[in-house]
């Protein structure tokens, strides 16, 4: 099993290149297993694992940067900087903390739980490594739903302006914890279908460099593409098509579904109640509330829901 003996950024560049696509398919495996078992956010990990492996492939953490946004698609990268007991001992399931963490591994370089902050981050780290006049790369990893946020467009307006190595990285996967909903989507619905030919282009106007990779769930596609981009000396967006949940049906198909989950029987993607595996899940608050609020929107459709994208914890 190659997972057991890859536990550091240096054991994946040690791997022959063929491996690739076996390690990745081992971390996703042992995400499922781990996550069927304690529950997890399965479906955002699941789409990152190529780009993951291909970011430690081919970057030097922790000297190289690595700033994922909201951080709970870091299982992948937790697994390949010696954690990845987390998800391969049934006897340390859940032990890692479920974002990155600085207190468990130096390669966990902010506490994130929120969205949108990626960019502004490794605008703060490109401007430090300036001053002290090193010369390492900074790659932030941020998702589409994330480009909503007002926080990524203030890093973005500042990324322009840097004259020096800031590789962000769009992961977009046409999906937030729900659907996308705004013109921004729009253009990037226009730059997948064109291949990010399409004339207009969000990131271009902004004044950043941009290269697309539609082949984002190809380990080794990515390996080439993060290759070209080591050490750039500007400001550059790689948009990359993901899948969200790759690789476990039930989350790719219903992705919003699969956000966060509790424990689930792999073979058939039927929730469990935790503690008891034999029986389903029961029924939670969420679901309440969202039947009511249902109830009442049908008597009233002047009724308003409000919440923040994740309607999944109002029982929509």
């Amino acid at each position: 099993m190659l997972l057991t003996q890859t536990t550091t950024p240096e054991d994946v560049k040690a791997l022959n290149r063929a491996e690739l696509p076996q390690l990745c398919s081992e971390i996703r495996h042992a995400i499922l297993e781990s996550s069927a078992a304690v529950g997890g956010h399965v479906a955002p990990n699941l789409g990152v694992v190529e780009l993951t492996v291909a970011l430690h492939r081919v970057f030097n953490s922790p000297t190289d940067k690595i700033v994922f946004d909201v951080s709970h698609q870091t299982y992948a990268h937790k697994a390949l900087t010696g954690r990845a007991y987390t998800y391969i001992d049934p006897e340390r399931y859940g032990e890692a903390s479920g974002f990155a963490n600085p207190d468990e591994s130096e390669h966990d370089l902010f506490a994130m739980g929120h969205t949108s902050t990626s960019i502004s981050l490794g605008c703060g780290l490109a401007h430090a490594r300036d001053l002290a006049g090193d010369t390492y790369n900074v790659i932030t990893v941020i998702g589409d739903g994330s480009l909503s946020g007002g926080l990524a467009f203030e890093g973005f307006n500042n990324a322009a302006e840097l004259d020096s190595n800031l590789i962000i990285i769009v992961n977009d996967n046409d999906q937030s914890i729900a659907e996308n909903h705004g013109g921004l989507y729009r253009n990037l619905a226009e730059l997948r279908a064109s291949n990010g030919t399409c004339e207009r282009n969000v990131f271009r106007a902004m004044g950043l460099d941009y290269r697309y990779l539609d082949a984002g769930n190809d380990v080794l596609a990515l390996v080439d593409a993060l290759q070209e981009l080591r050490d750039v000396d500007r400001p550059i967006v790689l948009h990359v098509s993901t899948a969200k949940g790759k690789g476990f049906e039930p989350a790719q198909s219903d992705p919003e579904h699969w956000h966060h989950v509790g424990p689930f029987d792999m073979a058939t993607g039927r929730k469990l109640c935790p503690g008891h595996p034999s029986e389903p899940a029961p029924r939670t608050y969420a679901d309440i509330t969202g039947e009511a609020l249902s109830a009442a929107i049908e008597r009233d459709p002047q009724v308003v829901g409000i919440t923040a994208a994740t309607p999944y914890i109002m029982g929509f």
